[in-house]
């Protein structure tokens, strides 16, 4: 159903001891031995002898060797692989008193991720842990947050970094059997049109929230009936609009006759804290989007008013702000994309014992198919959750028995990474193609460009 992964921008496996051999080099840290490491791209991976996958990563300390530099650790940063819940983070170690830093783990081949990089000076370094366990959770997690400004993309990583939804620049890895997400292949080669011709930014502003916020409209394609274009609407736009833009994939994706011509409404989460309020749950928050919105969009662009021509996507709190609104107002959302949904909410027991989280009562909209409680009606659901991501995996697993159970039409997925973007925009851009597909036969459209 999916892309092969034959012309996405992936890592290569080098053979077995490559890097060890490069460590030892009687030129290690010379100009020539970074500009070898720089071809090679990082991180560096490695097919060991045991079938296993290596990854190794690399920092070029520009204060030289270890006699001259004020680096005291490089510490490492990656998503759902090390433990930033740590009092000793994964750091990169130098390499003898050369200007070198390195660290490596093993991984599955087929994982992807996002990363970044820490250097710290000795002000920077852990305070001293003391107290009960509480005492010492809460001063771990407010040294690592003091350390975000410090975070750095991998220089030596080819693809052009990428801002995460704190506005943080991440770099990317992408192992060699990684899905496919050849769509973005413009976007990692640094070739794609960032802010497209055909882009609209609305203002938005809703009485029954009491907020103005920006909304973007994208258009792909073209079909002889606009307004029985389909209307996919994305949460937390913002992401795919400045985070990842997304619109070189859609055109890509509709011009390969993989996506109808459809019309792309992003909304803007204004902040975290507007977020935490709309997004789980929020019964107002959709009928706002139904009773203002939508009509405004409508004033820019065409599109369907059928509930089978309709998507909503979104992750983690959008995944399931999605999947609520899918399953109160069917007869207005009739395609769901979910993306590591926080359906624990709002039981956070789910998240601070997760040891114990089978003795927890389930989330809402879990216990509302359980109960029976939700309007009549049958979505066709693309569900995918990270396999490193513990609670989420946990609770994406057990509603999907639920929904099934309802009788919607589900695909359901479990993707080797985090709780990541860098994951996310792969199965965003596979949902789509799969929740879309039954569309691709309208004979009045036409998926070259956008208008």
């Amino acid at each position: 159903m999916f892309l092969s992964n034959s012309e996405q921008m992936t890592q290569i496996w080098l053979p077995t001891g490559t890097v060890t051999q490069w460590l030892q080099q009687d030129d290690l840290g010379s100009h020539r031995w970074w500009e070898q490491l720089h071809q090679a791209g990082t991180p560096v991976i490695e097919h060991e002898a045991d079938g296993e996958t290596r990854m190794h990563f690399f920092w070029r300390d520009p204060e030289g060797r270890s006699e001259l530099s004020s680096t005291k650790k490089v510490y490492i940063d990656i998503n759902g692989v090390t433990d930033h819940h740590s009092q000793a983070p994964e750091s990169l170690v130098r390499v003898g008193n050369s200007d070198v830093w390195h660290w490596s783990t093993q991984i599955e081949s087929d994982w992807r991720g996002s990363y970044s990089l820490i250097p710290v000076t000795a002000e920077h370094l852990p305070p001293l842990f003391c107290g009960s366990d509480e005492t010492c959770r809460v001063l771990q997690r407010k040294w690592w947050i003091s350390l975000m400004p410090l975070a750095i993309p991998d220089m030596l990583n080819p693809s052009p970094p990428f801002l995460s939804s704190r506005r943080f620049a991440l770099s990317n890895a992408h192992m060699p059997d990684a899905p496919d997400q050849s769509a973005w292949q413009q976007l990692d080669a640094g070739l794609a049109d960032t802010w497209p011709d055909g882009l609209q930014t609305l203002q938005w502003h809703s009485d029954l929230l009491n907020v103005t916020r920006h909304v973007w409209l994208y258009t792909t394609g073209q079909t002889a009936q606009p307004d029985q274009r389909p209307l996919a609407i994305l949460l937390d736009g913002q992401n795919w609009v400045y985070g990842q833009p997304i619109f070189s994939a859609l055109d890509q994706s509709t011009a390969a006759g993989e996506l109808p011509p459809a019309c792309w409404l992003f909304i803007d989460v204004i902040d975290s804290q507007h977020r935490e309020i709309e997004l789980p749950c929020n019964e107002t928050f959709w009928q706002a989007v139904q009773q203002e919105l939508l009509p405004l969009a409508r004033q820019h662009a065409a599109f369907s008013h059928d509930a089978s021509r309709t998507l909503v996507a979104g992750q983690s709190y959008g995944g399931l702000a999605a999947l609520y609104a899918g399953l109160h107002w069917p007869e207005r959302f009739g395609r769901i994309l979910t993306q590591s949904g926080s359906f624990w909410w709002p039981h956070l027991q789910y998240i601070r014992d997760y040891a114990n989280r089978e003795r927890h009562a389930p989330g809402l909209l879990l216990q509302r198919l359980q109960d029976n409680a939700l309007p009549a009606g049958k979505l066709k659901i693309f569900q995918e959750v990270g396999d490193r991501e513990q609670d989420m995996l946990f609770v994406n697993q057990q509603i999907r028995p639920a929904l099934e159970a309802a009788g919607h039409e589900l695909f359901f997925r479990c993707y080797a990474g985090g709780h990541d973007a860098l994951c996310w925009r792969g199965g965003l851009i596979d949902g789509c193609h799969w929740l879309l597909a039954d569309l691709l036969s309208d004979p009045t459209s036409k998926g070259n460009h956008h208008v």
